[in-house]
């Protein structure tokens, strides 16, 4: 381990135990440098457990870069997951503020329009969500698609009601 620019010749295999004895304690450091102690711990080791896929299919070239980079995606898909979550509770607690008294039948009405109003594959995991209880695993299941569809989906349809609310 010299200056950290060092290239394994490309008929050069090392395994994942030989990979992580070299550069664990360096990667760790790197982590907590850059994304702070709280997050490192677990960017680490989801970082090694991507890196193994790639280890046992071809030879790793830059090993470092390799883990830099994947943990760099990991943190970047972690932020994105706390910022929809962050607007989806802004958006529940706002929706909770205007209706914290019992709903009007005009209320119900605009409620039941504006559900209808939805296209049919948000709509559909948008009932099956708030009305049924399922969670976005058993919608995916249900409807044949991934979670992460139905958060996109989910994500979508209330962006679609707060923004008809708005009119």
């Amino acid at each position: 381990m010299s200056d950290g620019l060092e290239k394994l010749s490309p008929d050069t295999s090392l395994g994942l135990d030989v990979l992580y004895g070299r550069y664990a304690r360096w990667f760790r450091a790197r982590l907590i440098r850059r994304y702070g102690a709280q997050d490192a711990e677990d960017l680490a080791q989801e970082a090694w457990l991507r890196l193994a896929p790639y280890q046992a299919t071809r030879t790793i070239r830059h090993p470092r870069a390799l883990l830099l980079r994947i943990a760099a995606n990991l943190m970047a898909d972690r932020r994105a997951r706390r910022s929809l979550r962050a607007r989806y509770l802004e958006e529940i607690s706002a929706a909770e503020g205007r209706f914290h008294e019992a709903p009007s039948q005009i209320d119900e009405v605009m409620a039941r329009e504006l559900i209808l109003g939805l296209p049919e594959p948000l709509r559909d995991v948008f009932v099956l969500s708030r009305f049924g209880g399922l969670t976005n695993a058993q919608i995916g299941e249900k409807l044949g698609i991934s979670p992460k569809t139905v958060e996109w989906r989910m994500t979508r349809a209330l962006a679609h009601c707060a923004a008809q609310l708005r009119r």
